[in-house]
């Protein structure tokens, strides 16, 4: 591997821990790229399993290798931002992967549209089942201009490009102090970007695996309310009425998806002390948060559950209930 200093049109960022089982697959859609002006960004955040022997066979100059002391996601995250040349920015987890056309259909949209931000539709891979995952399509537009994309955009960093300046410009940075770290990452690029497109495809595979985040649960999960203050004050500087409505539905759509994850935590005080402190939150920052204009996606059914407290610890103590 030989690291190229010169500038490119992507860098792509992949923040590497104890990958050894997935970081095959996820370098080989990264290397076969038919975009070739690109450069693979690799940190390894201190991992202990055989995740740099895999790296360690791919001579490629487009790659360029750190070797950091284990210091978290957000860390990384910043890290590889720091190193980065390319006009754009795209982050890949190192168990997931892309589509071989991701870097030229990403790219040649952004130059099309002139935006600085660009999202796809993506696949969530379940164990090799695939389920399609298609975010609601809009105009390129800017959250100024067009309020309902903070409920449009999903909130993960990974199935979007960036321009570089945007993150750079703007000192936008993935929070290294909290866990969901990419939440208000995300929402500050969409806070500031100009304008922002979306691509009707999907370029972009979630896996989803028995240690991901969705069926795990721990006591980190209490961060989610820190982190949902942070998207807030970045919204509420706008100091619009009409924007915070919708500042409002996000929040209710975030606690609620938590609160409902507690059915994964194993630790029954943990599970109840969150569905606790999550409530109050809403009951503090979102009076009418039972309103029904918050789930006008769900069932009547779900809006019931992830509207009351009691309904909640009820059905995540059920932990084998699903509903529709």
């Amino acid at each position: 591997m030989k690291n190229n200093t010169n500038s490119c049109d992507i860098s792509i960022i992949v923040p590497i821990y104890n990958a050894e089982k997935y970081l095959e697959k996820c370098l080989d859609s990264l290397v076969n790229q038919s975009k070739k002006e690109i450069e693979i960004i690799l940190v390894n955040d201190g991992s202990t399993d055989s995740s740099e022997e895999t790296i360690k066979k791919y001579d490629d100059e487009r790659i360029k290798y750190f070797k950091n002391q284990n210091s978290g996601i957000g860390k990384t995250r910043n890290f590889g931002i720091k190193k980065a040349t390319g006009k754009y920015l795209m982050f890949v987890d190192s168990d997931d992967y892309i589509t071989l056309d991701c870097c030229s259909l990403f790219f040649d949209y952004a130059e099309k549209t002139e935006s600085d931000m660009v999202v796809s539709d993506f696949y969530k891979d379940k164990e090799g089942i695939l389920e399609l995952i298609k975010v609601d399509s809009f105009k390129s537009s800017s959250l100024k201009d067009n309020n309902e994309l903070l409920l449009k955009i999903n909130l993960g960093p990974c199935n979007k490009i960036y321009k570089r300046s945007l993150i750079v410009e703007n000192n936008i940075e993935f929070s290294e102090k909290y866990k969901y770290e990419d939440v208000p990452f995300v929402v500050e690029c969409i806070n500031k970007a100009k304008k922002i497109s979306k691509i009707d495809e999907p370029l972009s595979f979630y896996v989803i695996h028995s240690n991901s985040e969705t069926t795990t649960r721990d006591k980190k999960v209490f961060d989610i309310l820190k982190i949902v203050e942070l998207v807030r004050k970045e919204i509420m500087s706008n100091n619009s009425e009409e924007l915070n409505k919708y500042l409002d539905a996000l929040t209710v759509d975030i606690i609620t998806n938590y609160t409902i994850q507690q059915r994964y935590q194993k630790d029954k005080k943990i599970r109840n002390d969150f569905i606790d402190k999550a409530f109050n939150y809403l009951e503090e920052n979102v009076p009418d948060y039972k309103n029904k204009k918050y789930y006008k996606n769900k069932s009547s059914l779900r809006r019931k559950i992830e509207s009351s407290k009691r309904l909640t610890r009820i059905y995540c103590a059920a932990s084998g209930v699903r509903y529709r």
